[in-house]
């Protein structure tokens, strides 16, 4: 049986990544980009957590394009009233997400 590194747990029964969730402060912000396109932009991301994962999971739910860049996710539209309740659905706590 394999056991995390960080908590010393057996895999099936580690909870490093809920714990890392709830120690996020994340930033969710607008930005005018070329041509007049808006972009969200979702940063504040620590090592702990998989944010490619978590842009997908964006991406499907808003139906809409994105990427990840230097721990930041881009969502192509305005999505930041809708980012919130999805990412509390995700795990994360709704205390440290900043609209």
């Amino acid at each position: 049986m394999d056991i995390c590194p960080k908590c010393a747990l057996p895999l099936p029964a580690c909870v490093c990544s809920e714990i890392a969730k709830t120690q996020q402060n994340i930033n969710v912000k607008t930005e005018k980009r070329r041509f007049g396109k808006v972009s969200t932009m979702i940063e504040g991301f620590d090592d702990g957590i998989d944010i490619k994962d978590i842009a997908k999971k964006l991406k499907a739910k808003r139906a809409c394009g994105g990427t990840v860049k230097n721990k930041v996710i881009e969502l192509q539209g305005n999505h930041k009233g809708h980012i919130k309740p999805i990412l509390v659905e995700l795990g994360f706590s709704e205390d440290q997400i900043k609209d």
